[in-house]
């Protein structure tokens, strides 16, 4: 039952959006899965064609070592295993990193995997609108920001998660392609988290939640955690495209689905990059957010700073960034060991979300979940 002052229509409304949303996100799912699947096939020697000559690229590379050759093993469905012999010419860049182009997943692959990932942009798209339409009905539903409760916040997330990376495609400076299908999935799970599991009615907040600091302060933590999601996943996945990278040159055996999934995605240097500029531009943002908390917390509570639970998980979150960005600009900590730190610097951040809201309670536990 509806509380007063709420719109049952525009509340139904954005139930149904939110569900059509879904639907479509479905579609896109299947959709990315077709492109990488009729994507990927033949890519076995893409990355290994970063270890043999070239022609004027590998002239080009004035740091390039030799040093025999690379047997590439890559395991068949039948059981058997195809050996490669490649020359071993590795080029290393400044910064240590090998020097291997992007898979074919970072420009959407031959003619028929482009085709499916062109539908399921498309899809996205249409998901994003869609959900977006449902984020909007819920907030005129009560005449207030759509974000004062758990399920709230999840499918408001969700869309600015999406809404950052059709961003990132439209603008062209950063080809992302391949985080259609990680996000897709993700966004998928979030909203059905909220539905079954977090949903609240539409209801009006509490006295102290009426502050025009709700829009500045969550909007601003919604946004940066959309980007830090795209910071986490980049980060996770350069973690197993280094990997195998490394086994390639050892010319150590790899099946063929992880040569199929791996030769997909950017090279592990392009990825490394990626989540380092995508957390390094928001971290400033996320310091935004926690002073704008205080402040908040000041007037709401009168003090700006009371060690709540969320604003402890917070802190310990931006410590966390801290050290990660610290991390990479220190000679010694580059690559996995960074990787991890920006890894555990997320988990900080979930935990502050889902966590210390359903196990732990502070002030900020106004509406339950």
């Amino acid at each position: 039952m509806l509380a007063a002052g709420t719109n049952e229509n525009l509340a139904h409304t954005s139930n149904v959006l939110i569900y059509s949303a879904m639907a479509v996100y479905m579609l896109a799912f299947f959709a990315h899965i077709f492109e990488w699947i009729f994507g990927s096939r033949s890519k076995v020697a893409r990355t290994a064609a970063a270890l043999t000559p070239g022609g004027s690229r590998a002239e080009a590379q004035g740091n390039a070592k030799d040093a025999g050759t690379v047997t590439i093993k890559v395991a068949t469905k039948g059981g058997g295993t195809t050996v490669l012999e490649r020359p071993k010419i590795i080029t290393r860049s400044a910064s240590g990193s090998r020097d291997v182009p992007d898979g074919p997943g970072a420009d959407g692959g031959d003619v028929q995997g482009d085709m499916w990932g062109r539908i399921a942009l498309s899809l996205t798209v249409l998901a994003f609108i869609i959900a977006a339409g449902g984020v909007l009905t819920r907030a005129l539903s009560v005449q207030r920001a759509p974000w004062g409760n758990m399920y709230e916040f999840s499918i408001t997330f969700s869309t600015v998660a999406v809404g950052v990376y059709l961003g990132l495609l439209a603008s062209r400076k950063l080809n992302i392609r391949w985080l259609g299908l990680p996000l897709v999935t993700t966004v998928l799970l979030t909203l059905g988290l909220a539905v079954t599991v977090l949903y609240t009615a539409s209801d009006q907040l509490v006295p102290a939640l009426h502050s025009y600091w709700l829009w500045i302060h969550v909007s601003t933590a919604i946004f940066c955690g959309a980007v830090f999601y795209v910071g986490a996943v980049s980060t996770l996945l350069y973690l197993f495209r280094d990997r195998y990278e490394t086994k390639l040159i050892a010319g150590e055996k790899i099946s063929a689905f992880a040569t199929s999934v791996l030769e997909r995605l950017p090279a592990a240097a392009t990825l490394d990059k990626l989540a380092y500029r995508v957390n390094a531009a928001v971290f400033p943002l996320w310091t935004f957010t926690i002073i704008a908390g205080a402040i908040w917390a000041g007037s709401a509570w009168g003090h700006y700073w009371e060690w709540d639970p969320k604003e402890t998980w917070s802190f310990i979150t931006w410590v966390a960034y801290a050290c990660y960005l610290h991390a990479r600009a220190t000679a010694g900590w580059k690559g996995r060991k960074a990787a991890t730190l920006a890894l555990i610097a997320f988990a900080c951040f979930l935990f502050n979300y889902y966590g210390v809201n359903i196990f732990v309670t502070g002030k900020h536990s106004y509406a339950g979940v």
